[in-house]
């Protein structure tokens, strides 16, 4: 059996001797979501994504966590309460 492979010039780790032995025999291409990520590379074959070989699965549940156009939130205001008492011991032992 001939290696066929649809990113061509591009080393796939899923690539054997008897071809690509990733699910389905081939990497998918992105999706929707994907557009505008910096892992997204163009191939004669159409976009497909150097990190994963199947993107539709990494957008089921969520956002990609590979995905390098979407920015992380995070939360900056704590719930924590402060001992008033501890923090005036942890700025005098600065000091």
């Amino acid at each position: 059996m001939v290696c066929q492979t649809v990113k061509a010039g591009a080393e796939c780790v899923f690539m054997g001797k008897k071809g690509c032995t990733y699910n389905g025999g081939k990497c998918h291409p992105v999706v929707e979501q994907c557009q505008g990520c910096d892992r997204v590379v163009a191939y004669p074959t159409g976009p497909y994504c150097n990190s994963y070989s199947e993107p539709r699965l990494k957008w089921v549940n969520g956002s990609c966590n590979f995905a390098t156009h979407i920015k992380k939130v995070q939360n900056n205001t704590s719930t924590k309460k402060l001992n008033p008492l501890k923090a005036s011991k942890r700025n005098s032992a600065r000091s």
